[in-house]
């Protein structure tokens, strides 16, 4: 459920191409083994144009730094907009079972530059053993195999939220600052690719018609969409949930600099390209 600065399924591709490069390396080494807020405050009034309403609640360029979130079943994904930087921070984390450790990743993007910094906990020495600093890496995206693999800045809305109202026919005001109504996840191939966990296919005409609920804070701002997807083919239902909080609480980004950043090395890209 996220635009295509950085899909779900790309992100995931490479966490699973890294971490799949961290156990066989480690293996080969012989190594042993918070809810978001959606606003106090008296509620947003009734509209007379529910859809529009909600559409204008939607973050743009115009708002303050905030953070998101996104799940998509068990996929969680979490990170900072900052629209004045047209800056992007999204970050993920993979647990290995064999060997045991953890690798968590964060992506930075101010404009056109972007960085990337991971952790790795549950094996001592683990960052030696892989050549991978804990400060953030430069990323060239000359040297990236597929560059559309790693995020880049297009809006202030990571999760596309706006899409997938657009595809509504219509939006109902519920009260209260909550929404509800149908979208279509078939309406064009932008809103396809945004759904990578769903079988758009396999849900045939019920993709047509997606069961959406949307709240808005009282500060007037978009604060969570959730969509409740049915089962279909061997895909459970489950629910694709997008939160924005924190507007102007969250910290605004800028580039690393000084100690904190250098440029990515060769094992860095071998870890991104598979």
């Amino acid at each position: 459920m996220t635009q295509r600065i950085g899909s779900a399924a790309r992100l995931r591709r490479i966490a699973a191409l890294a971490t799949a490069v961290l156990a066989t390396t480690v293996l080969s080494a012989g190594c042993g083994t918070g809810d978001a807020s959606e606003g106090t405050g008296a509620a947003p009034s009734p509209s007379a144009d529910p859809k529009a309403a909600l559409l204008a609640a939607v973050p743009d360029e115009k708002d303050p730094a905030f953070r998101f979130s996104t799940i998509e079943g068990a996929e969680k994904f979490d990170g900072v907009v900052d629209p004045a930087a047209q800056g992007l921070e999204l970050s993920m984390s993979e647990k290995i079972k064999d060997p045991e450790f953890t690798m968590a990743m964060t992506f930075r993007v101010i404009e056109e530059d972007i960085w990337v910094r991971v952790k790795l906990t549950g094996i001592p020495g683990l960052h030696d053993i892989m050549k991978l600093p804990k400060r953030w890496m430069l990323l060239d995206r000359t040297k990236l195999d597929d560059a559309s693999d790693v995020p880049v800045y297009q809006n202030a809305d990571p999760a596309n939220t706006a899409a997938v109202i657009r595809t509504a026919e219509t939006v109902e005001d519920r009260g209260n600052g909550t929404y509800g109504g149908f979208a279509d996840l078939t309406a064009n191939a932008d809103i396809r690719e945004n759904f990578s966990t769903v079988d758009v296919d396999a849900l045939g005409d019920a993709a047509k018609k997606v069961p959406f609920t949307a709240v808005v804070g009282a500060d007037g701002n978009l604060t969570s969409l959730t969509l409740d997807v049915p089962a279909a083919g061997k895909k459970k239902a489950m629910k694709l949930v997008a939160k924005y909080y924190d507007f102007g609480k969250a910290p605004k980004l800028s580039a690393p600099t000084g100690a904190q950043v250098q440029k990515a090395p060769a094992s860095a890209y071998e870890m991104l390209n598979g």
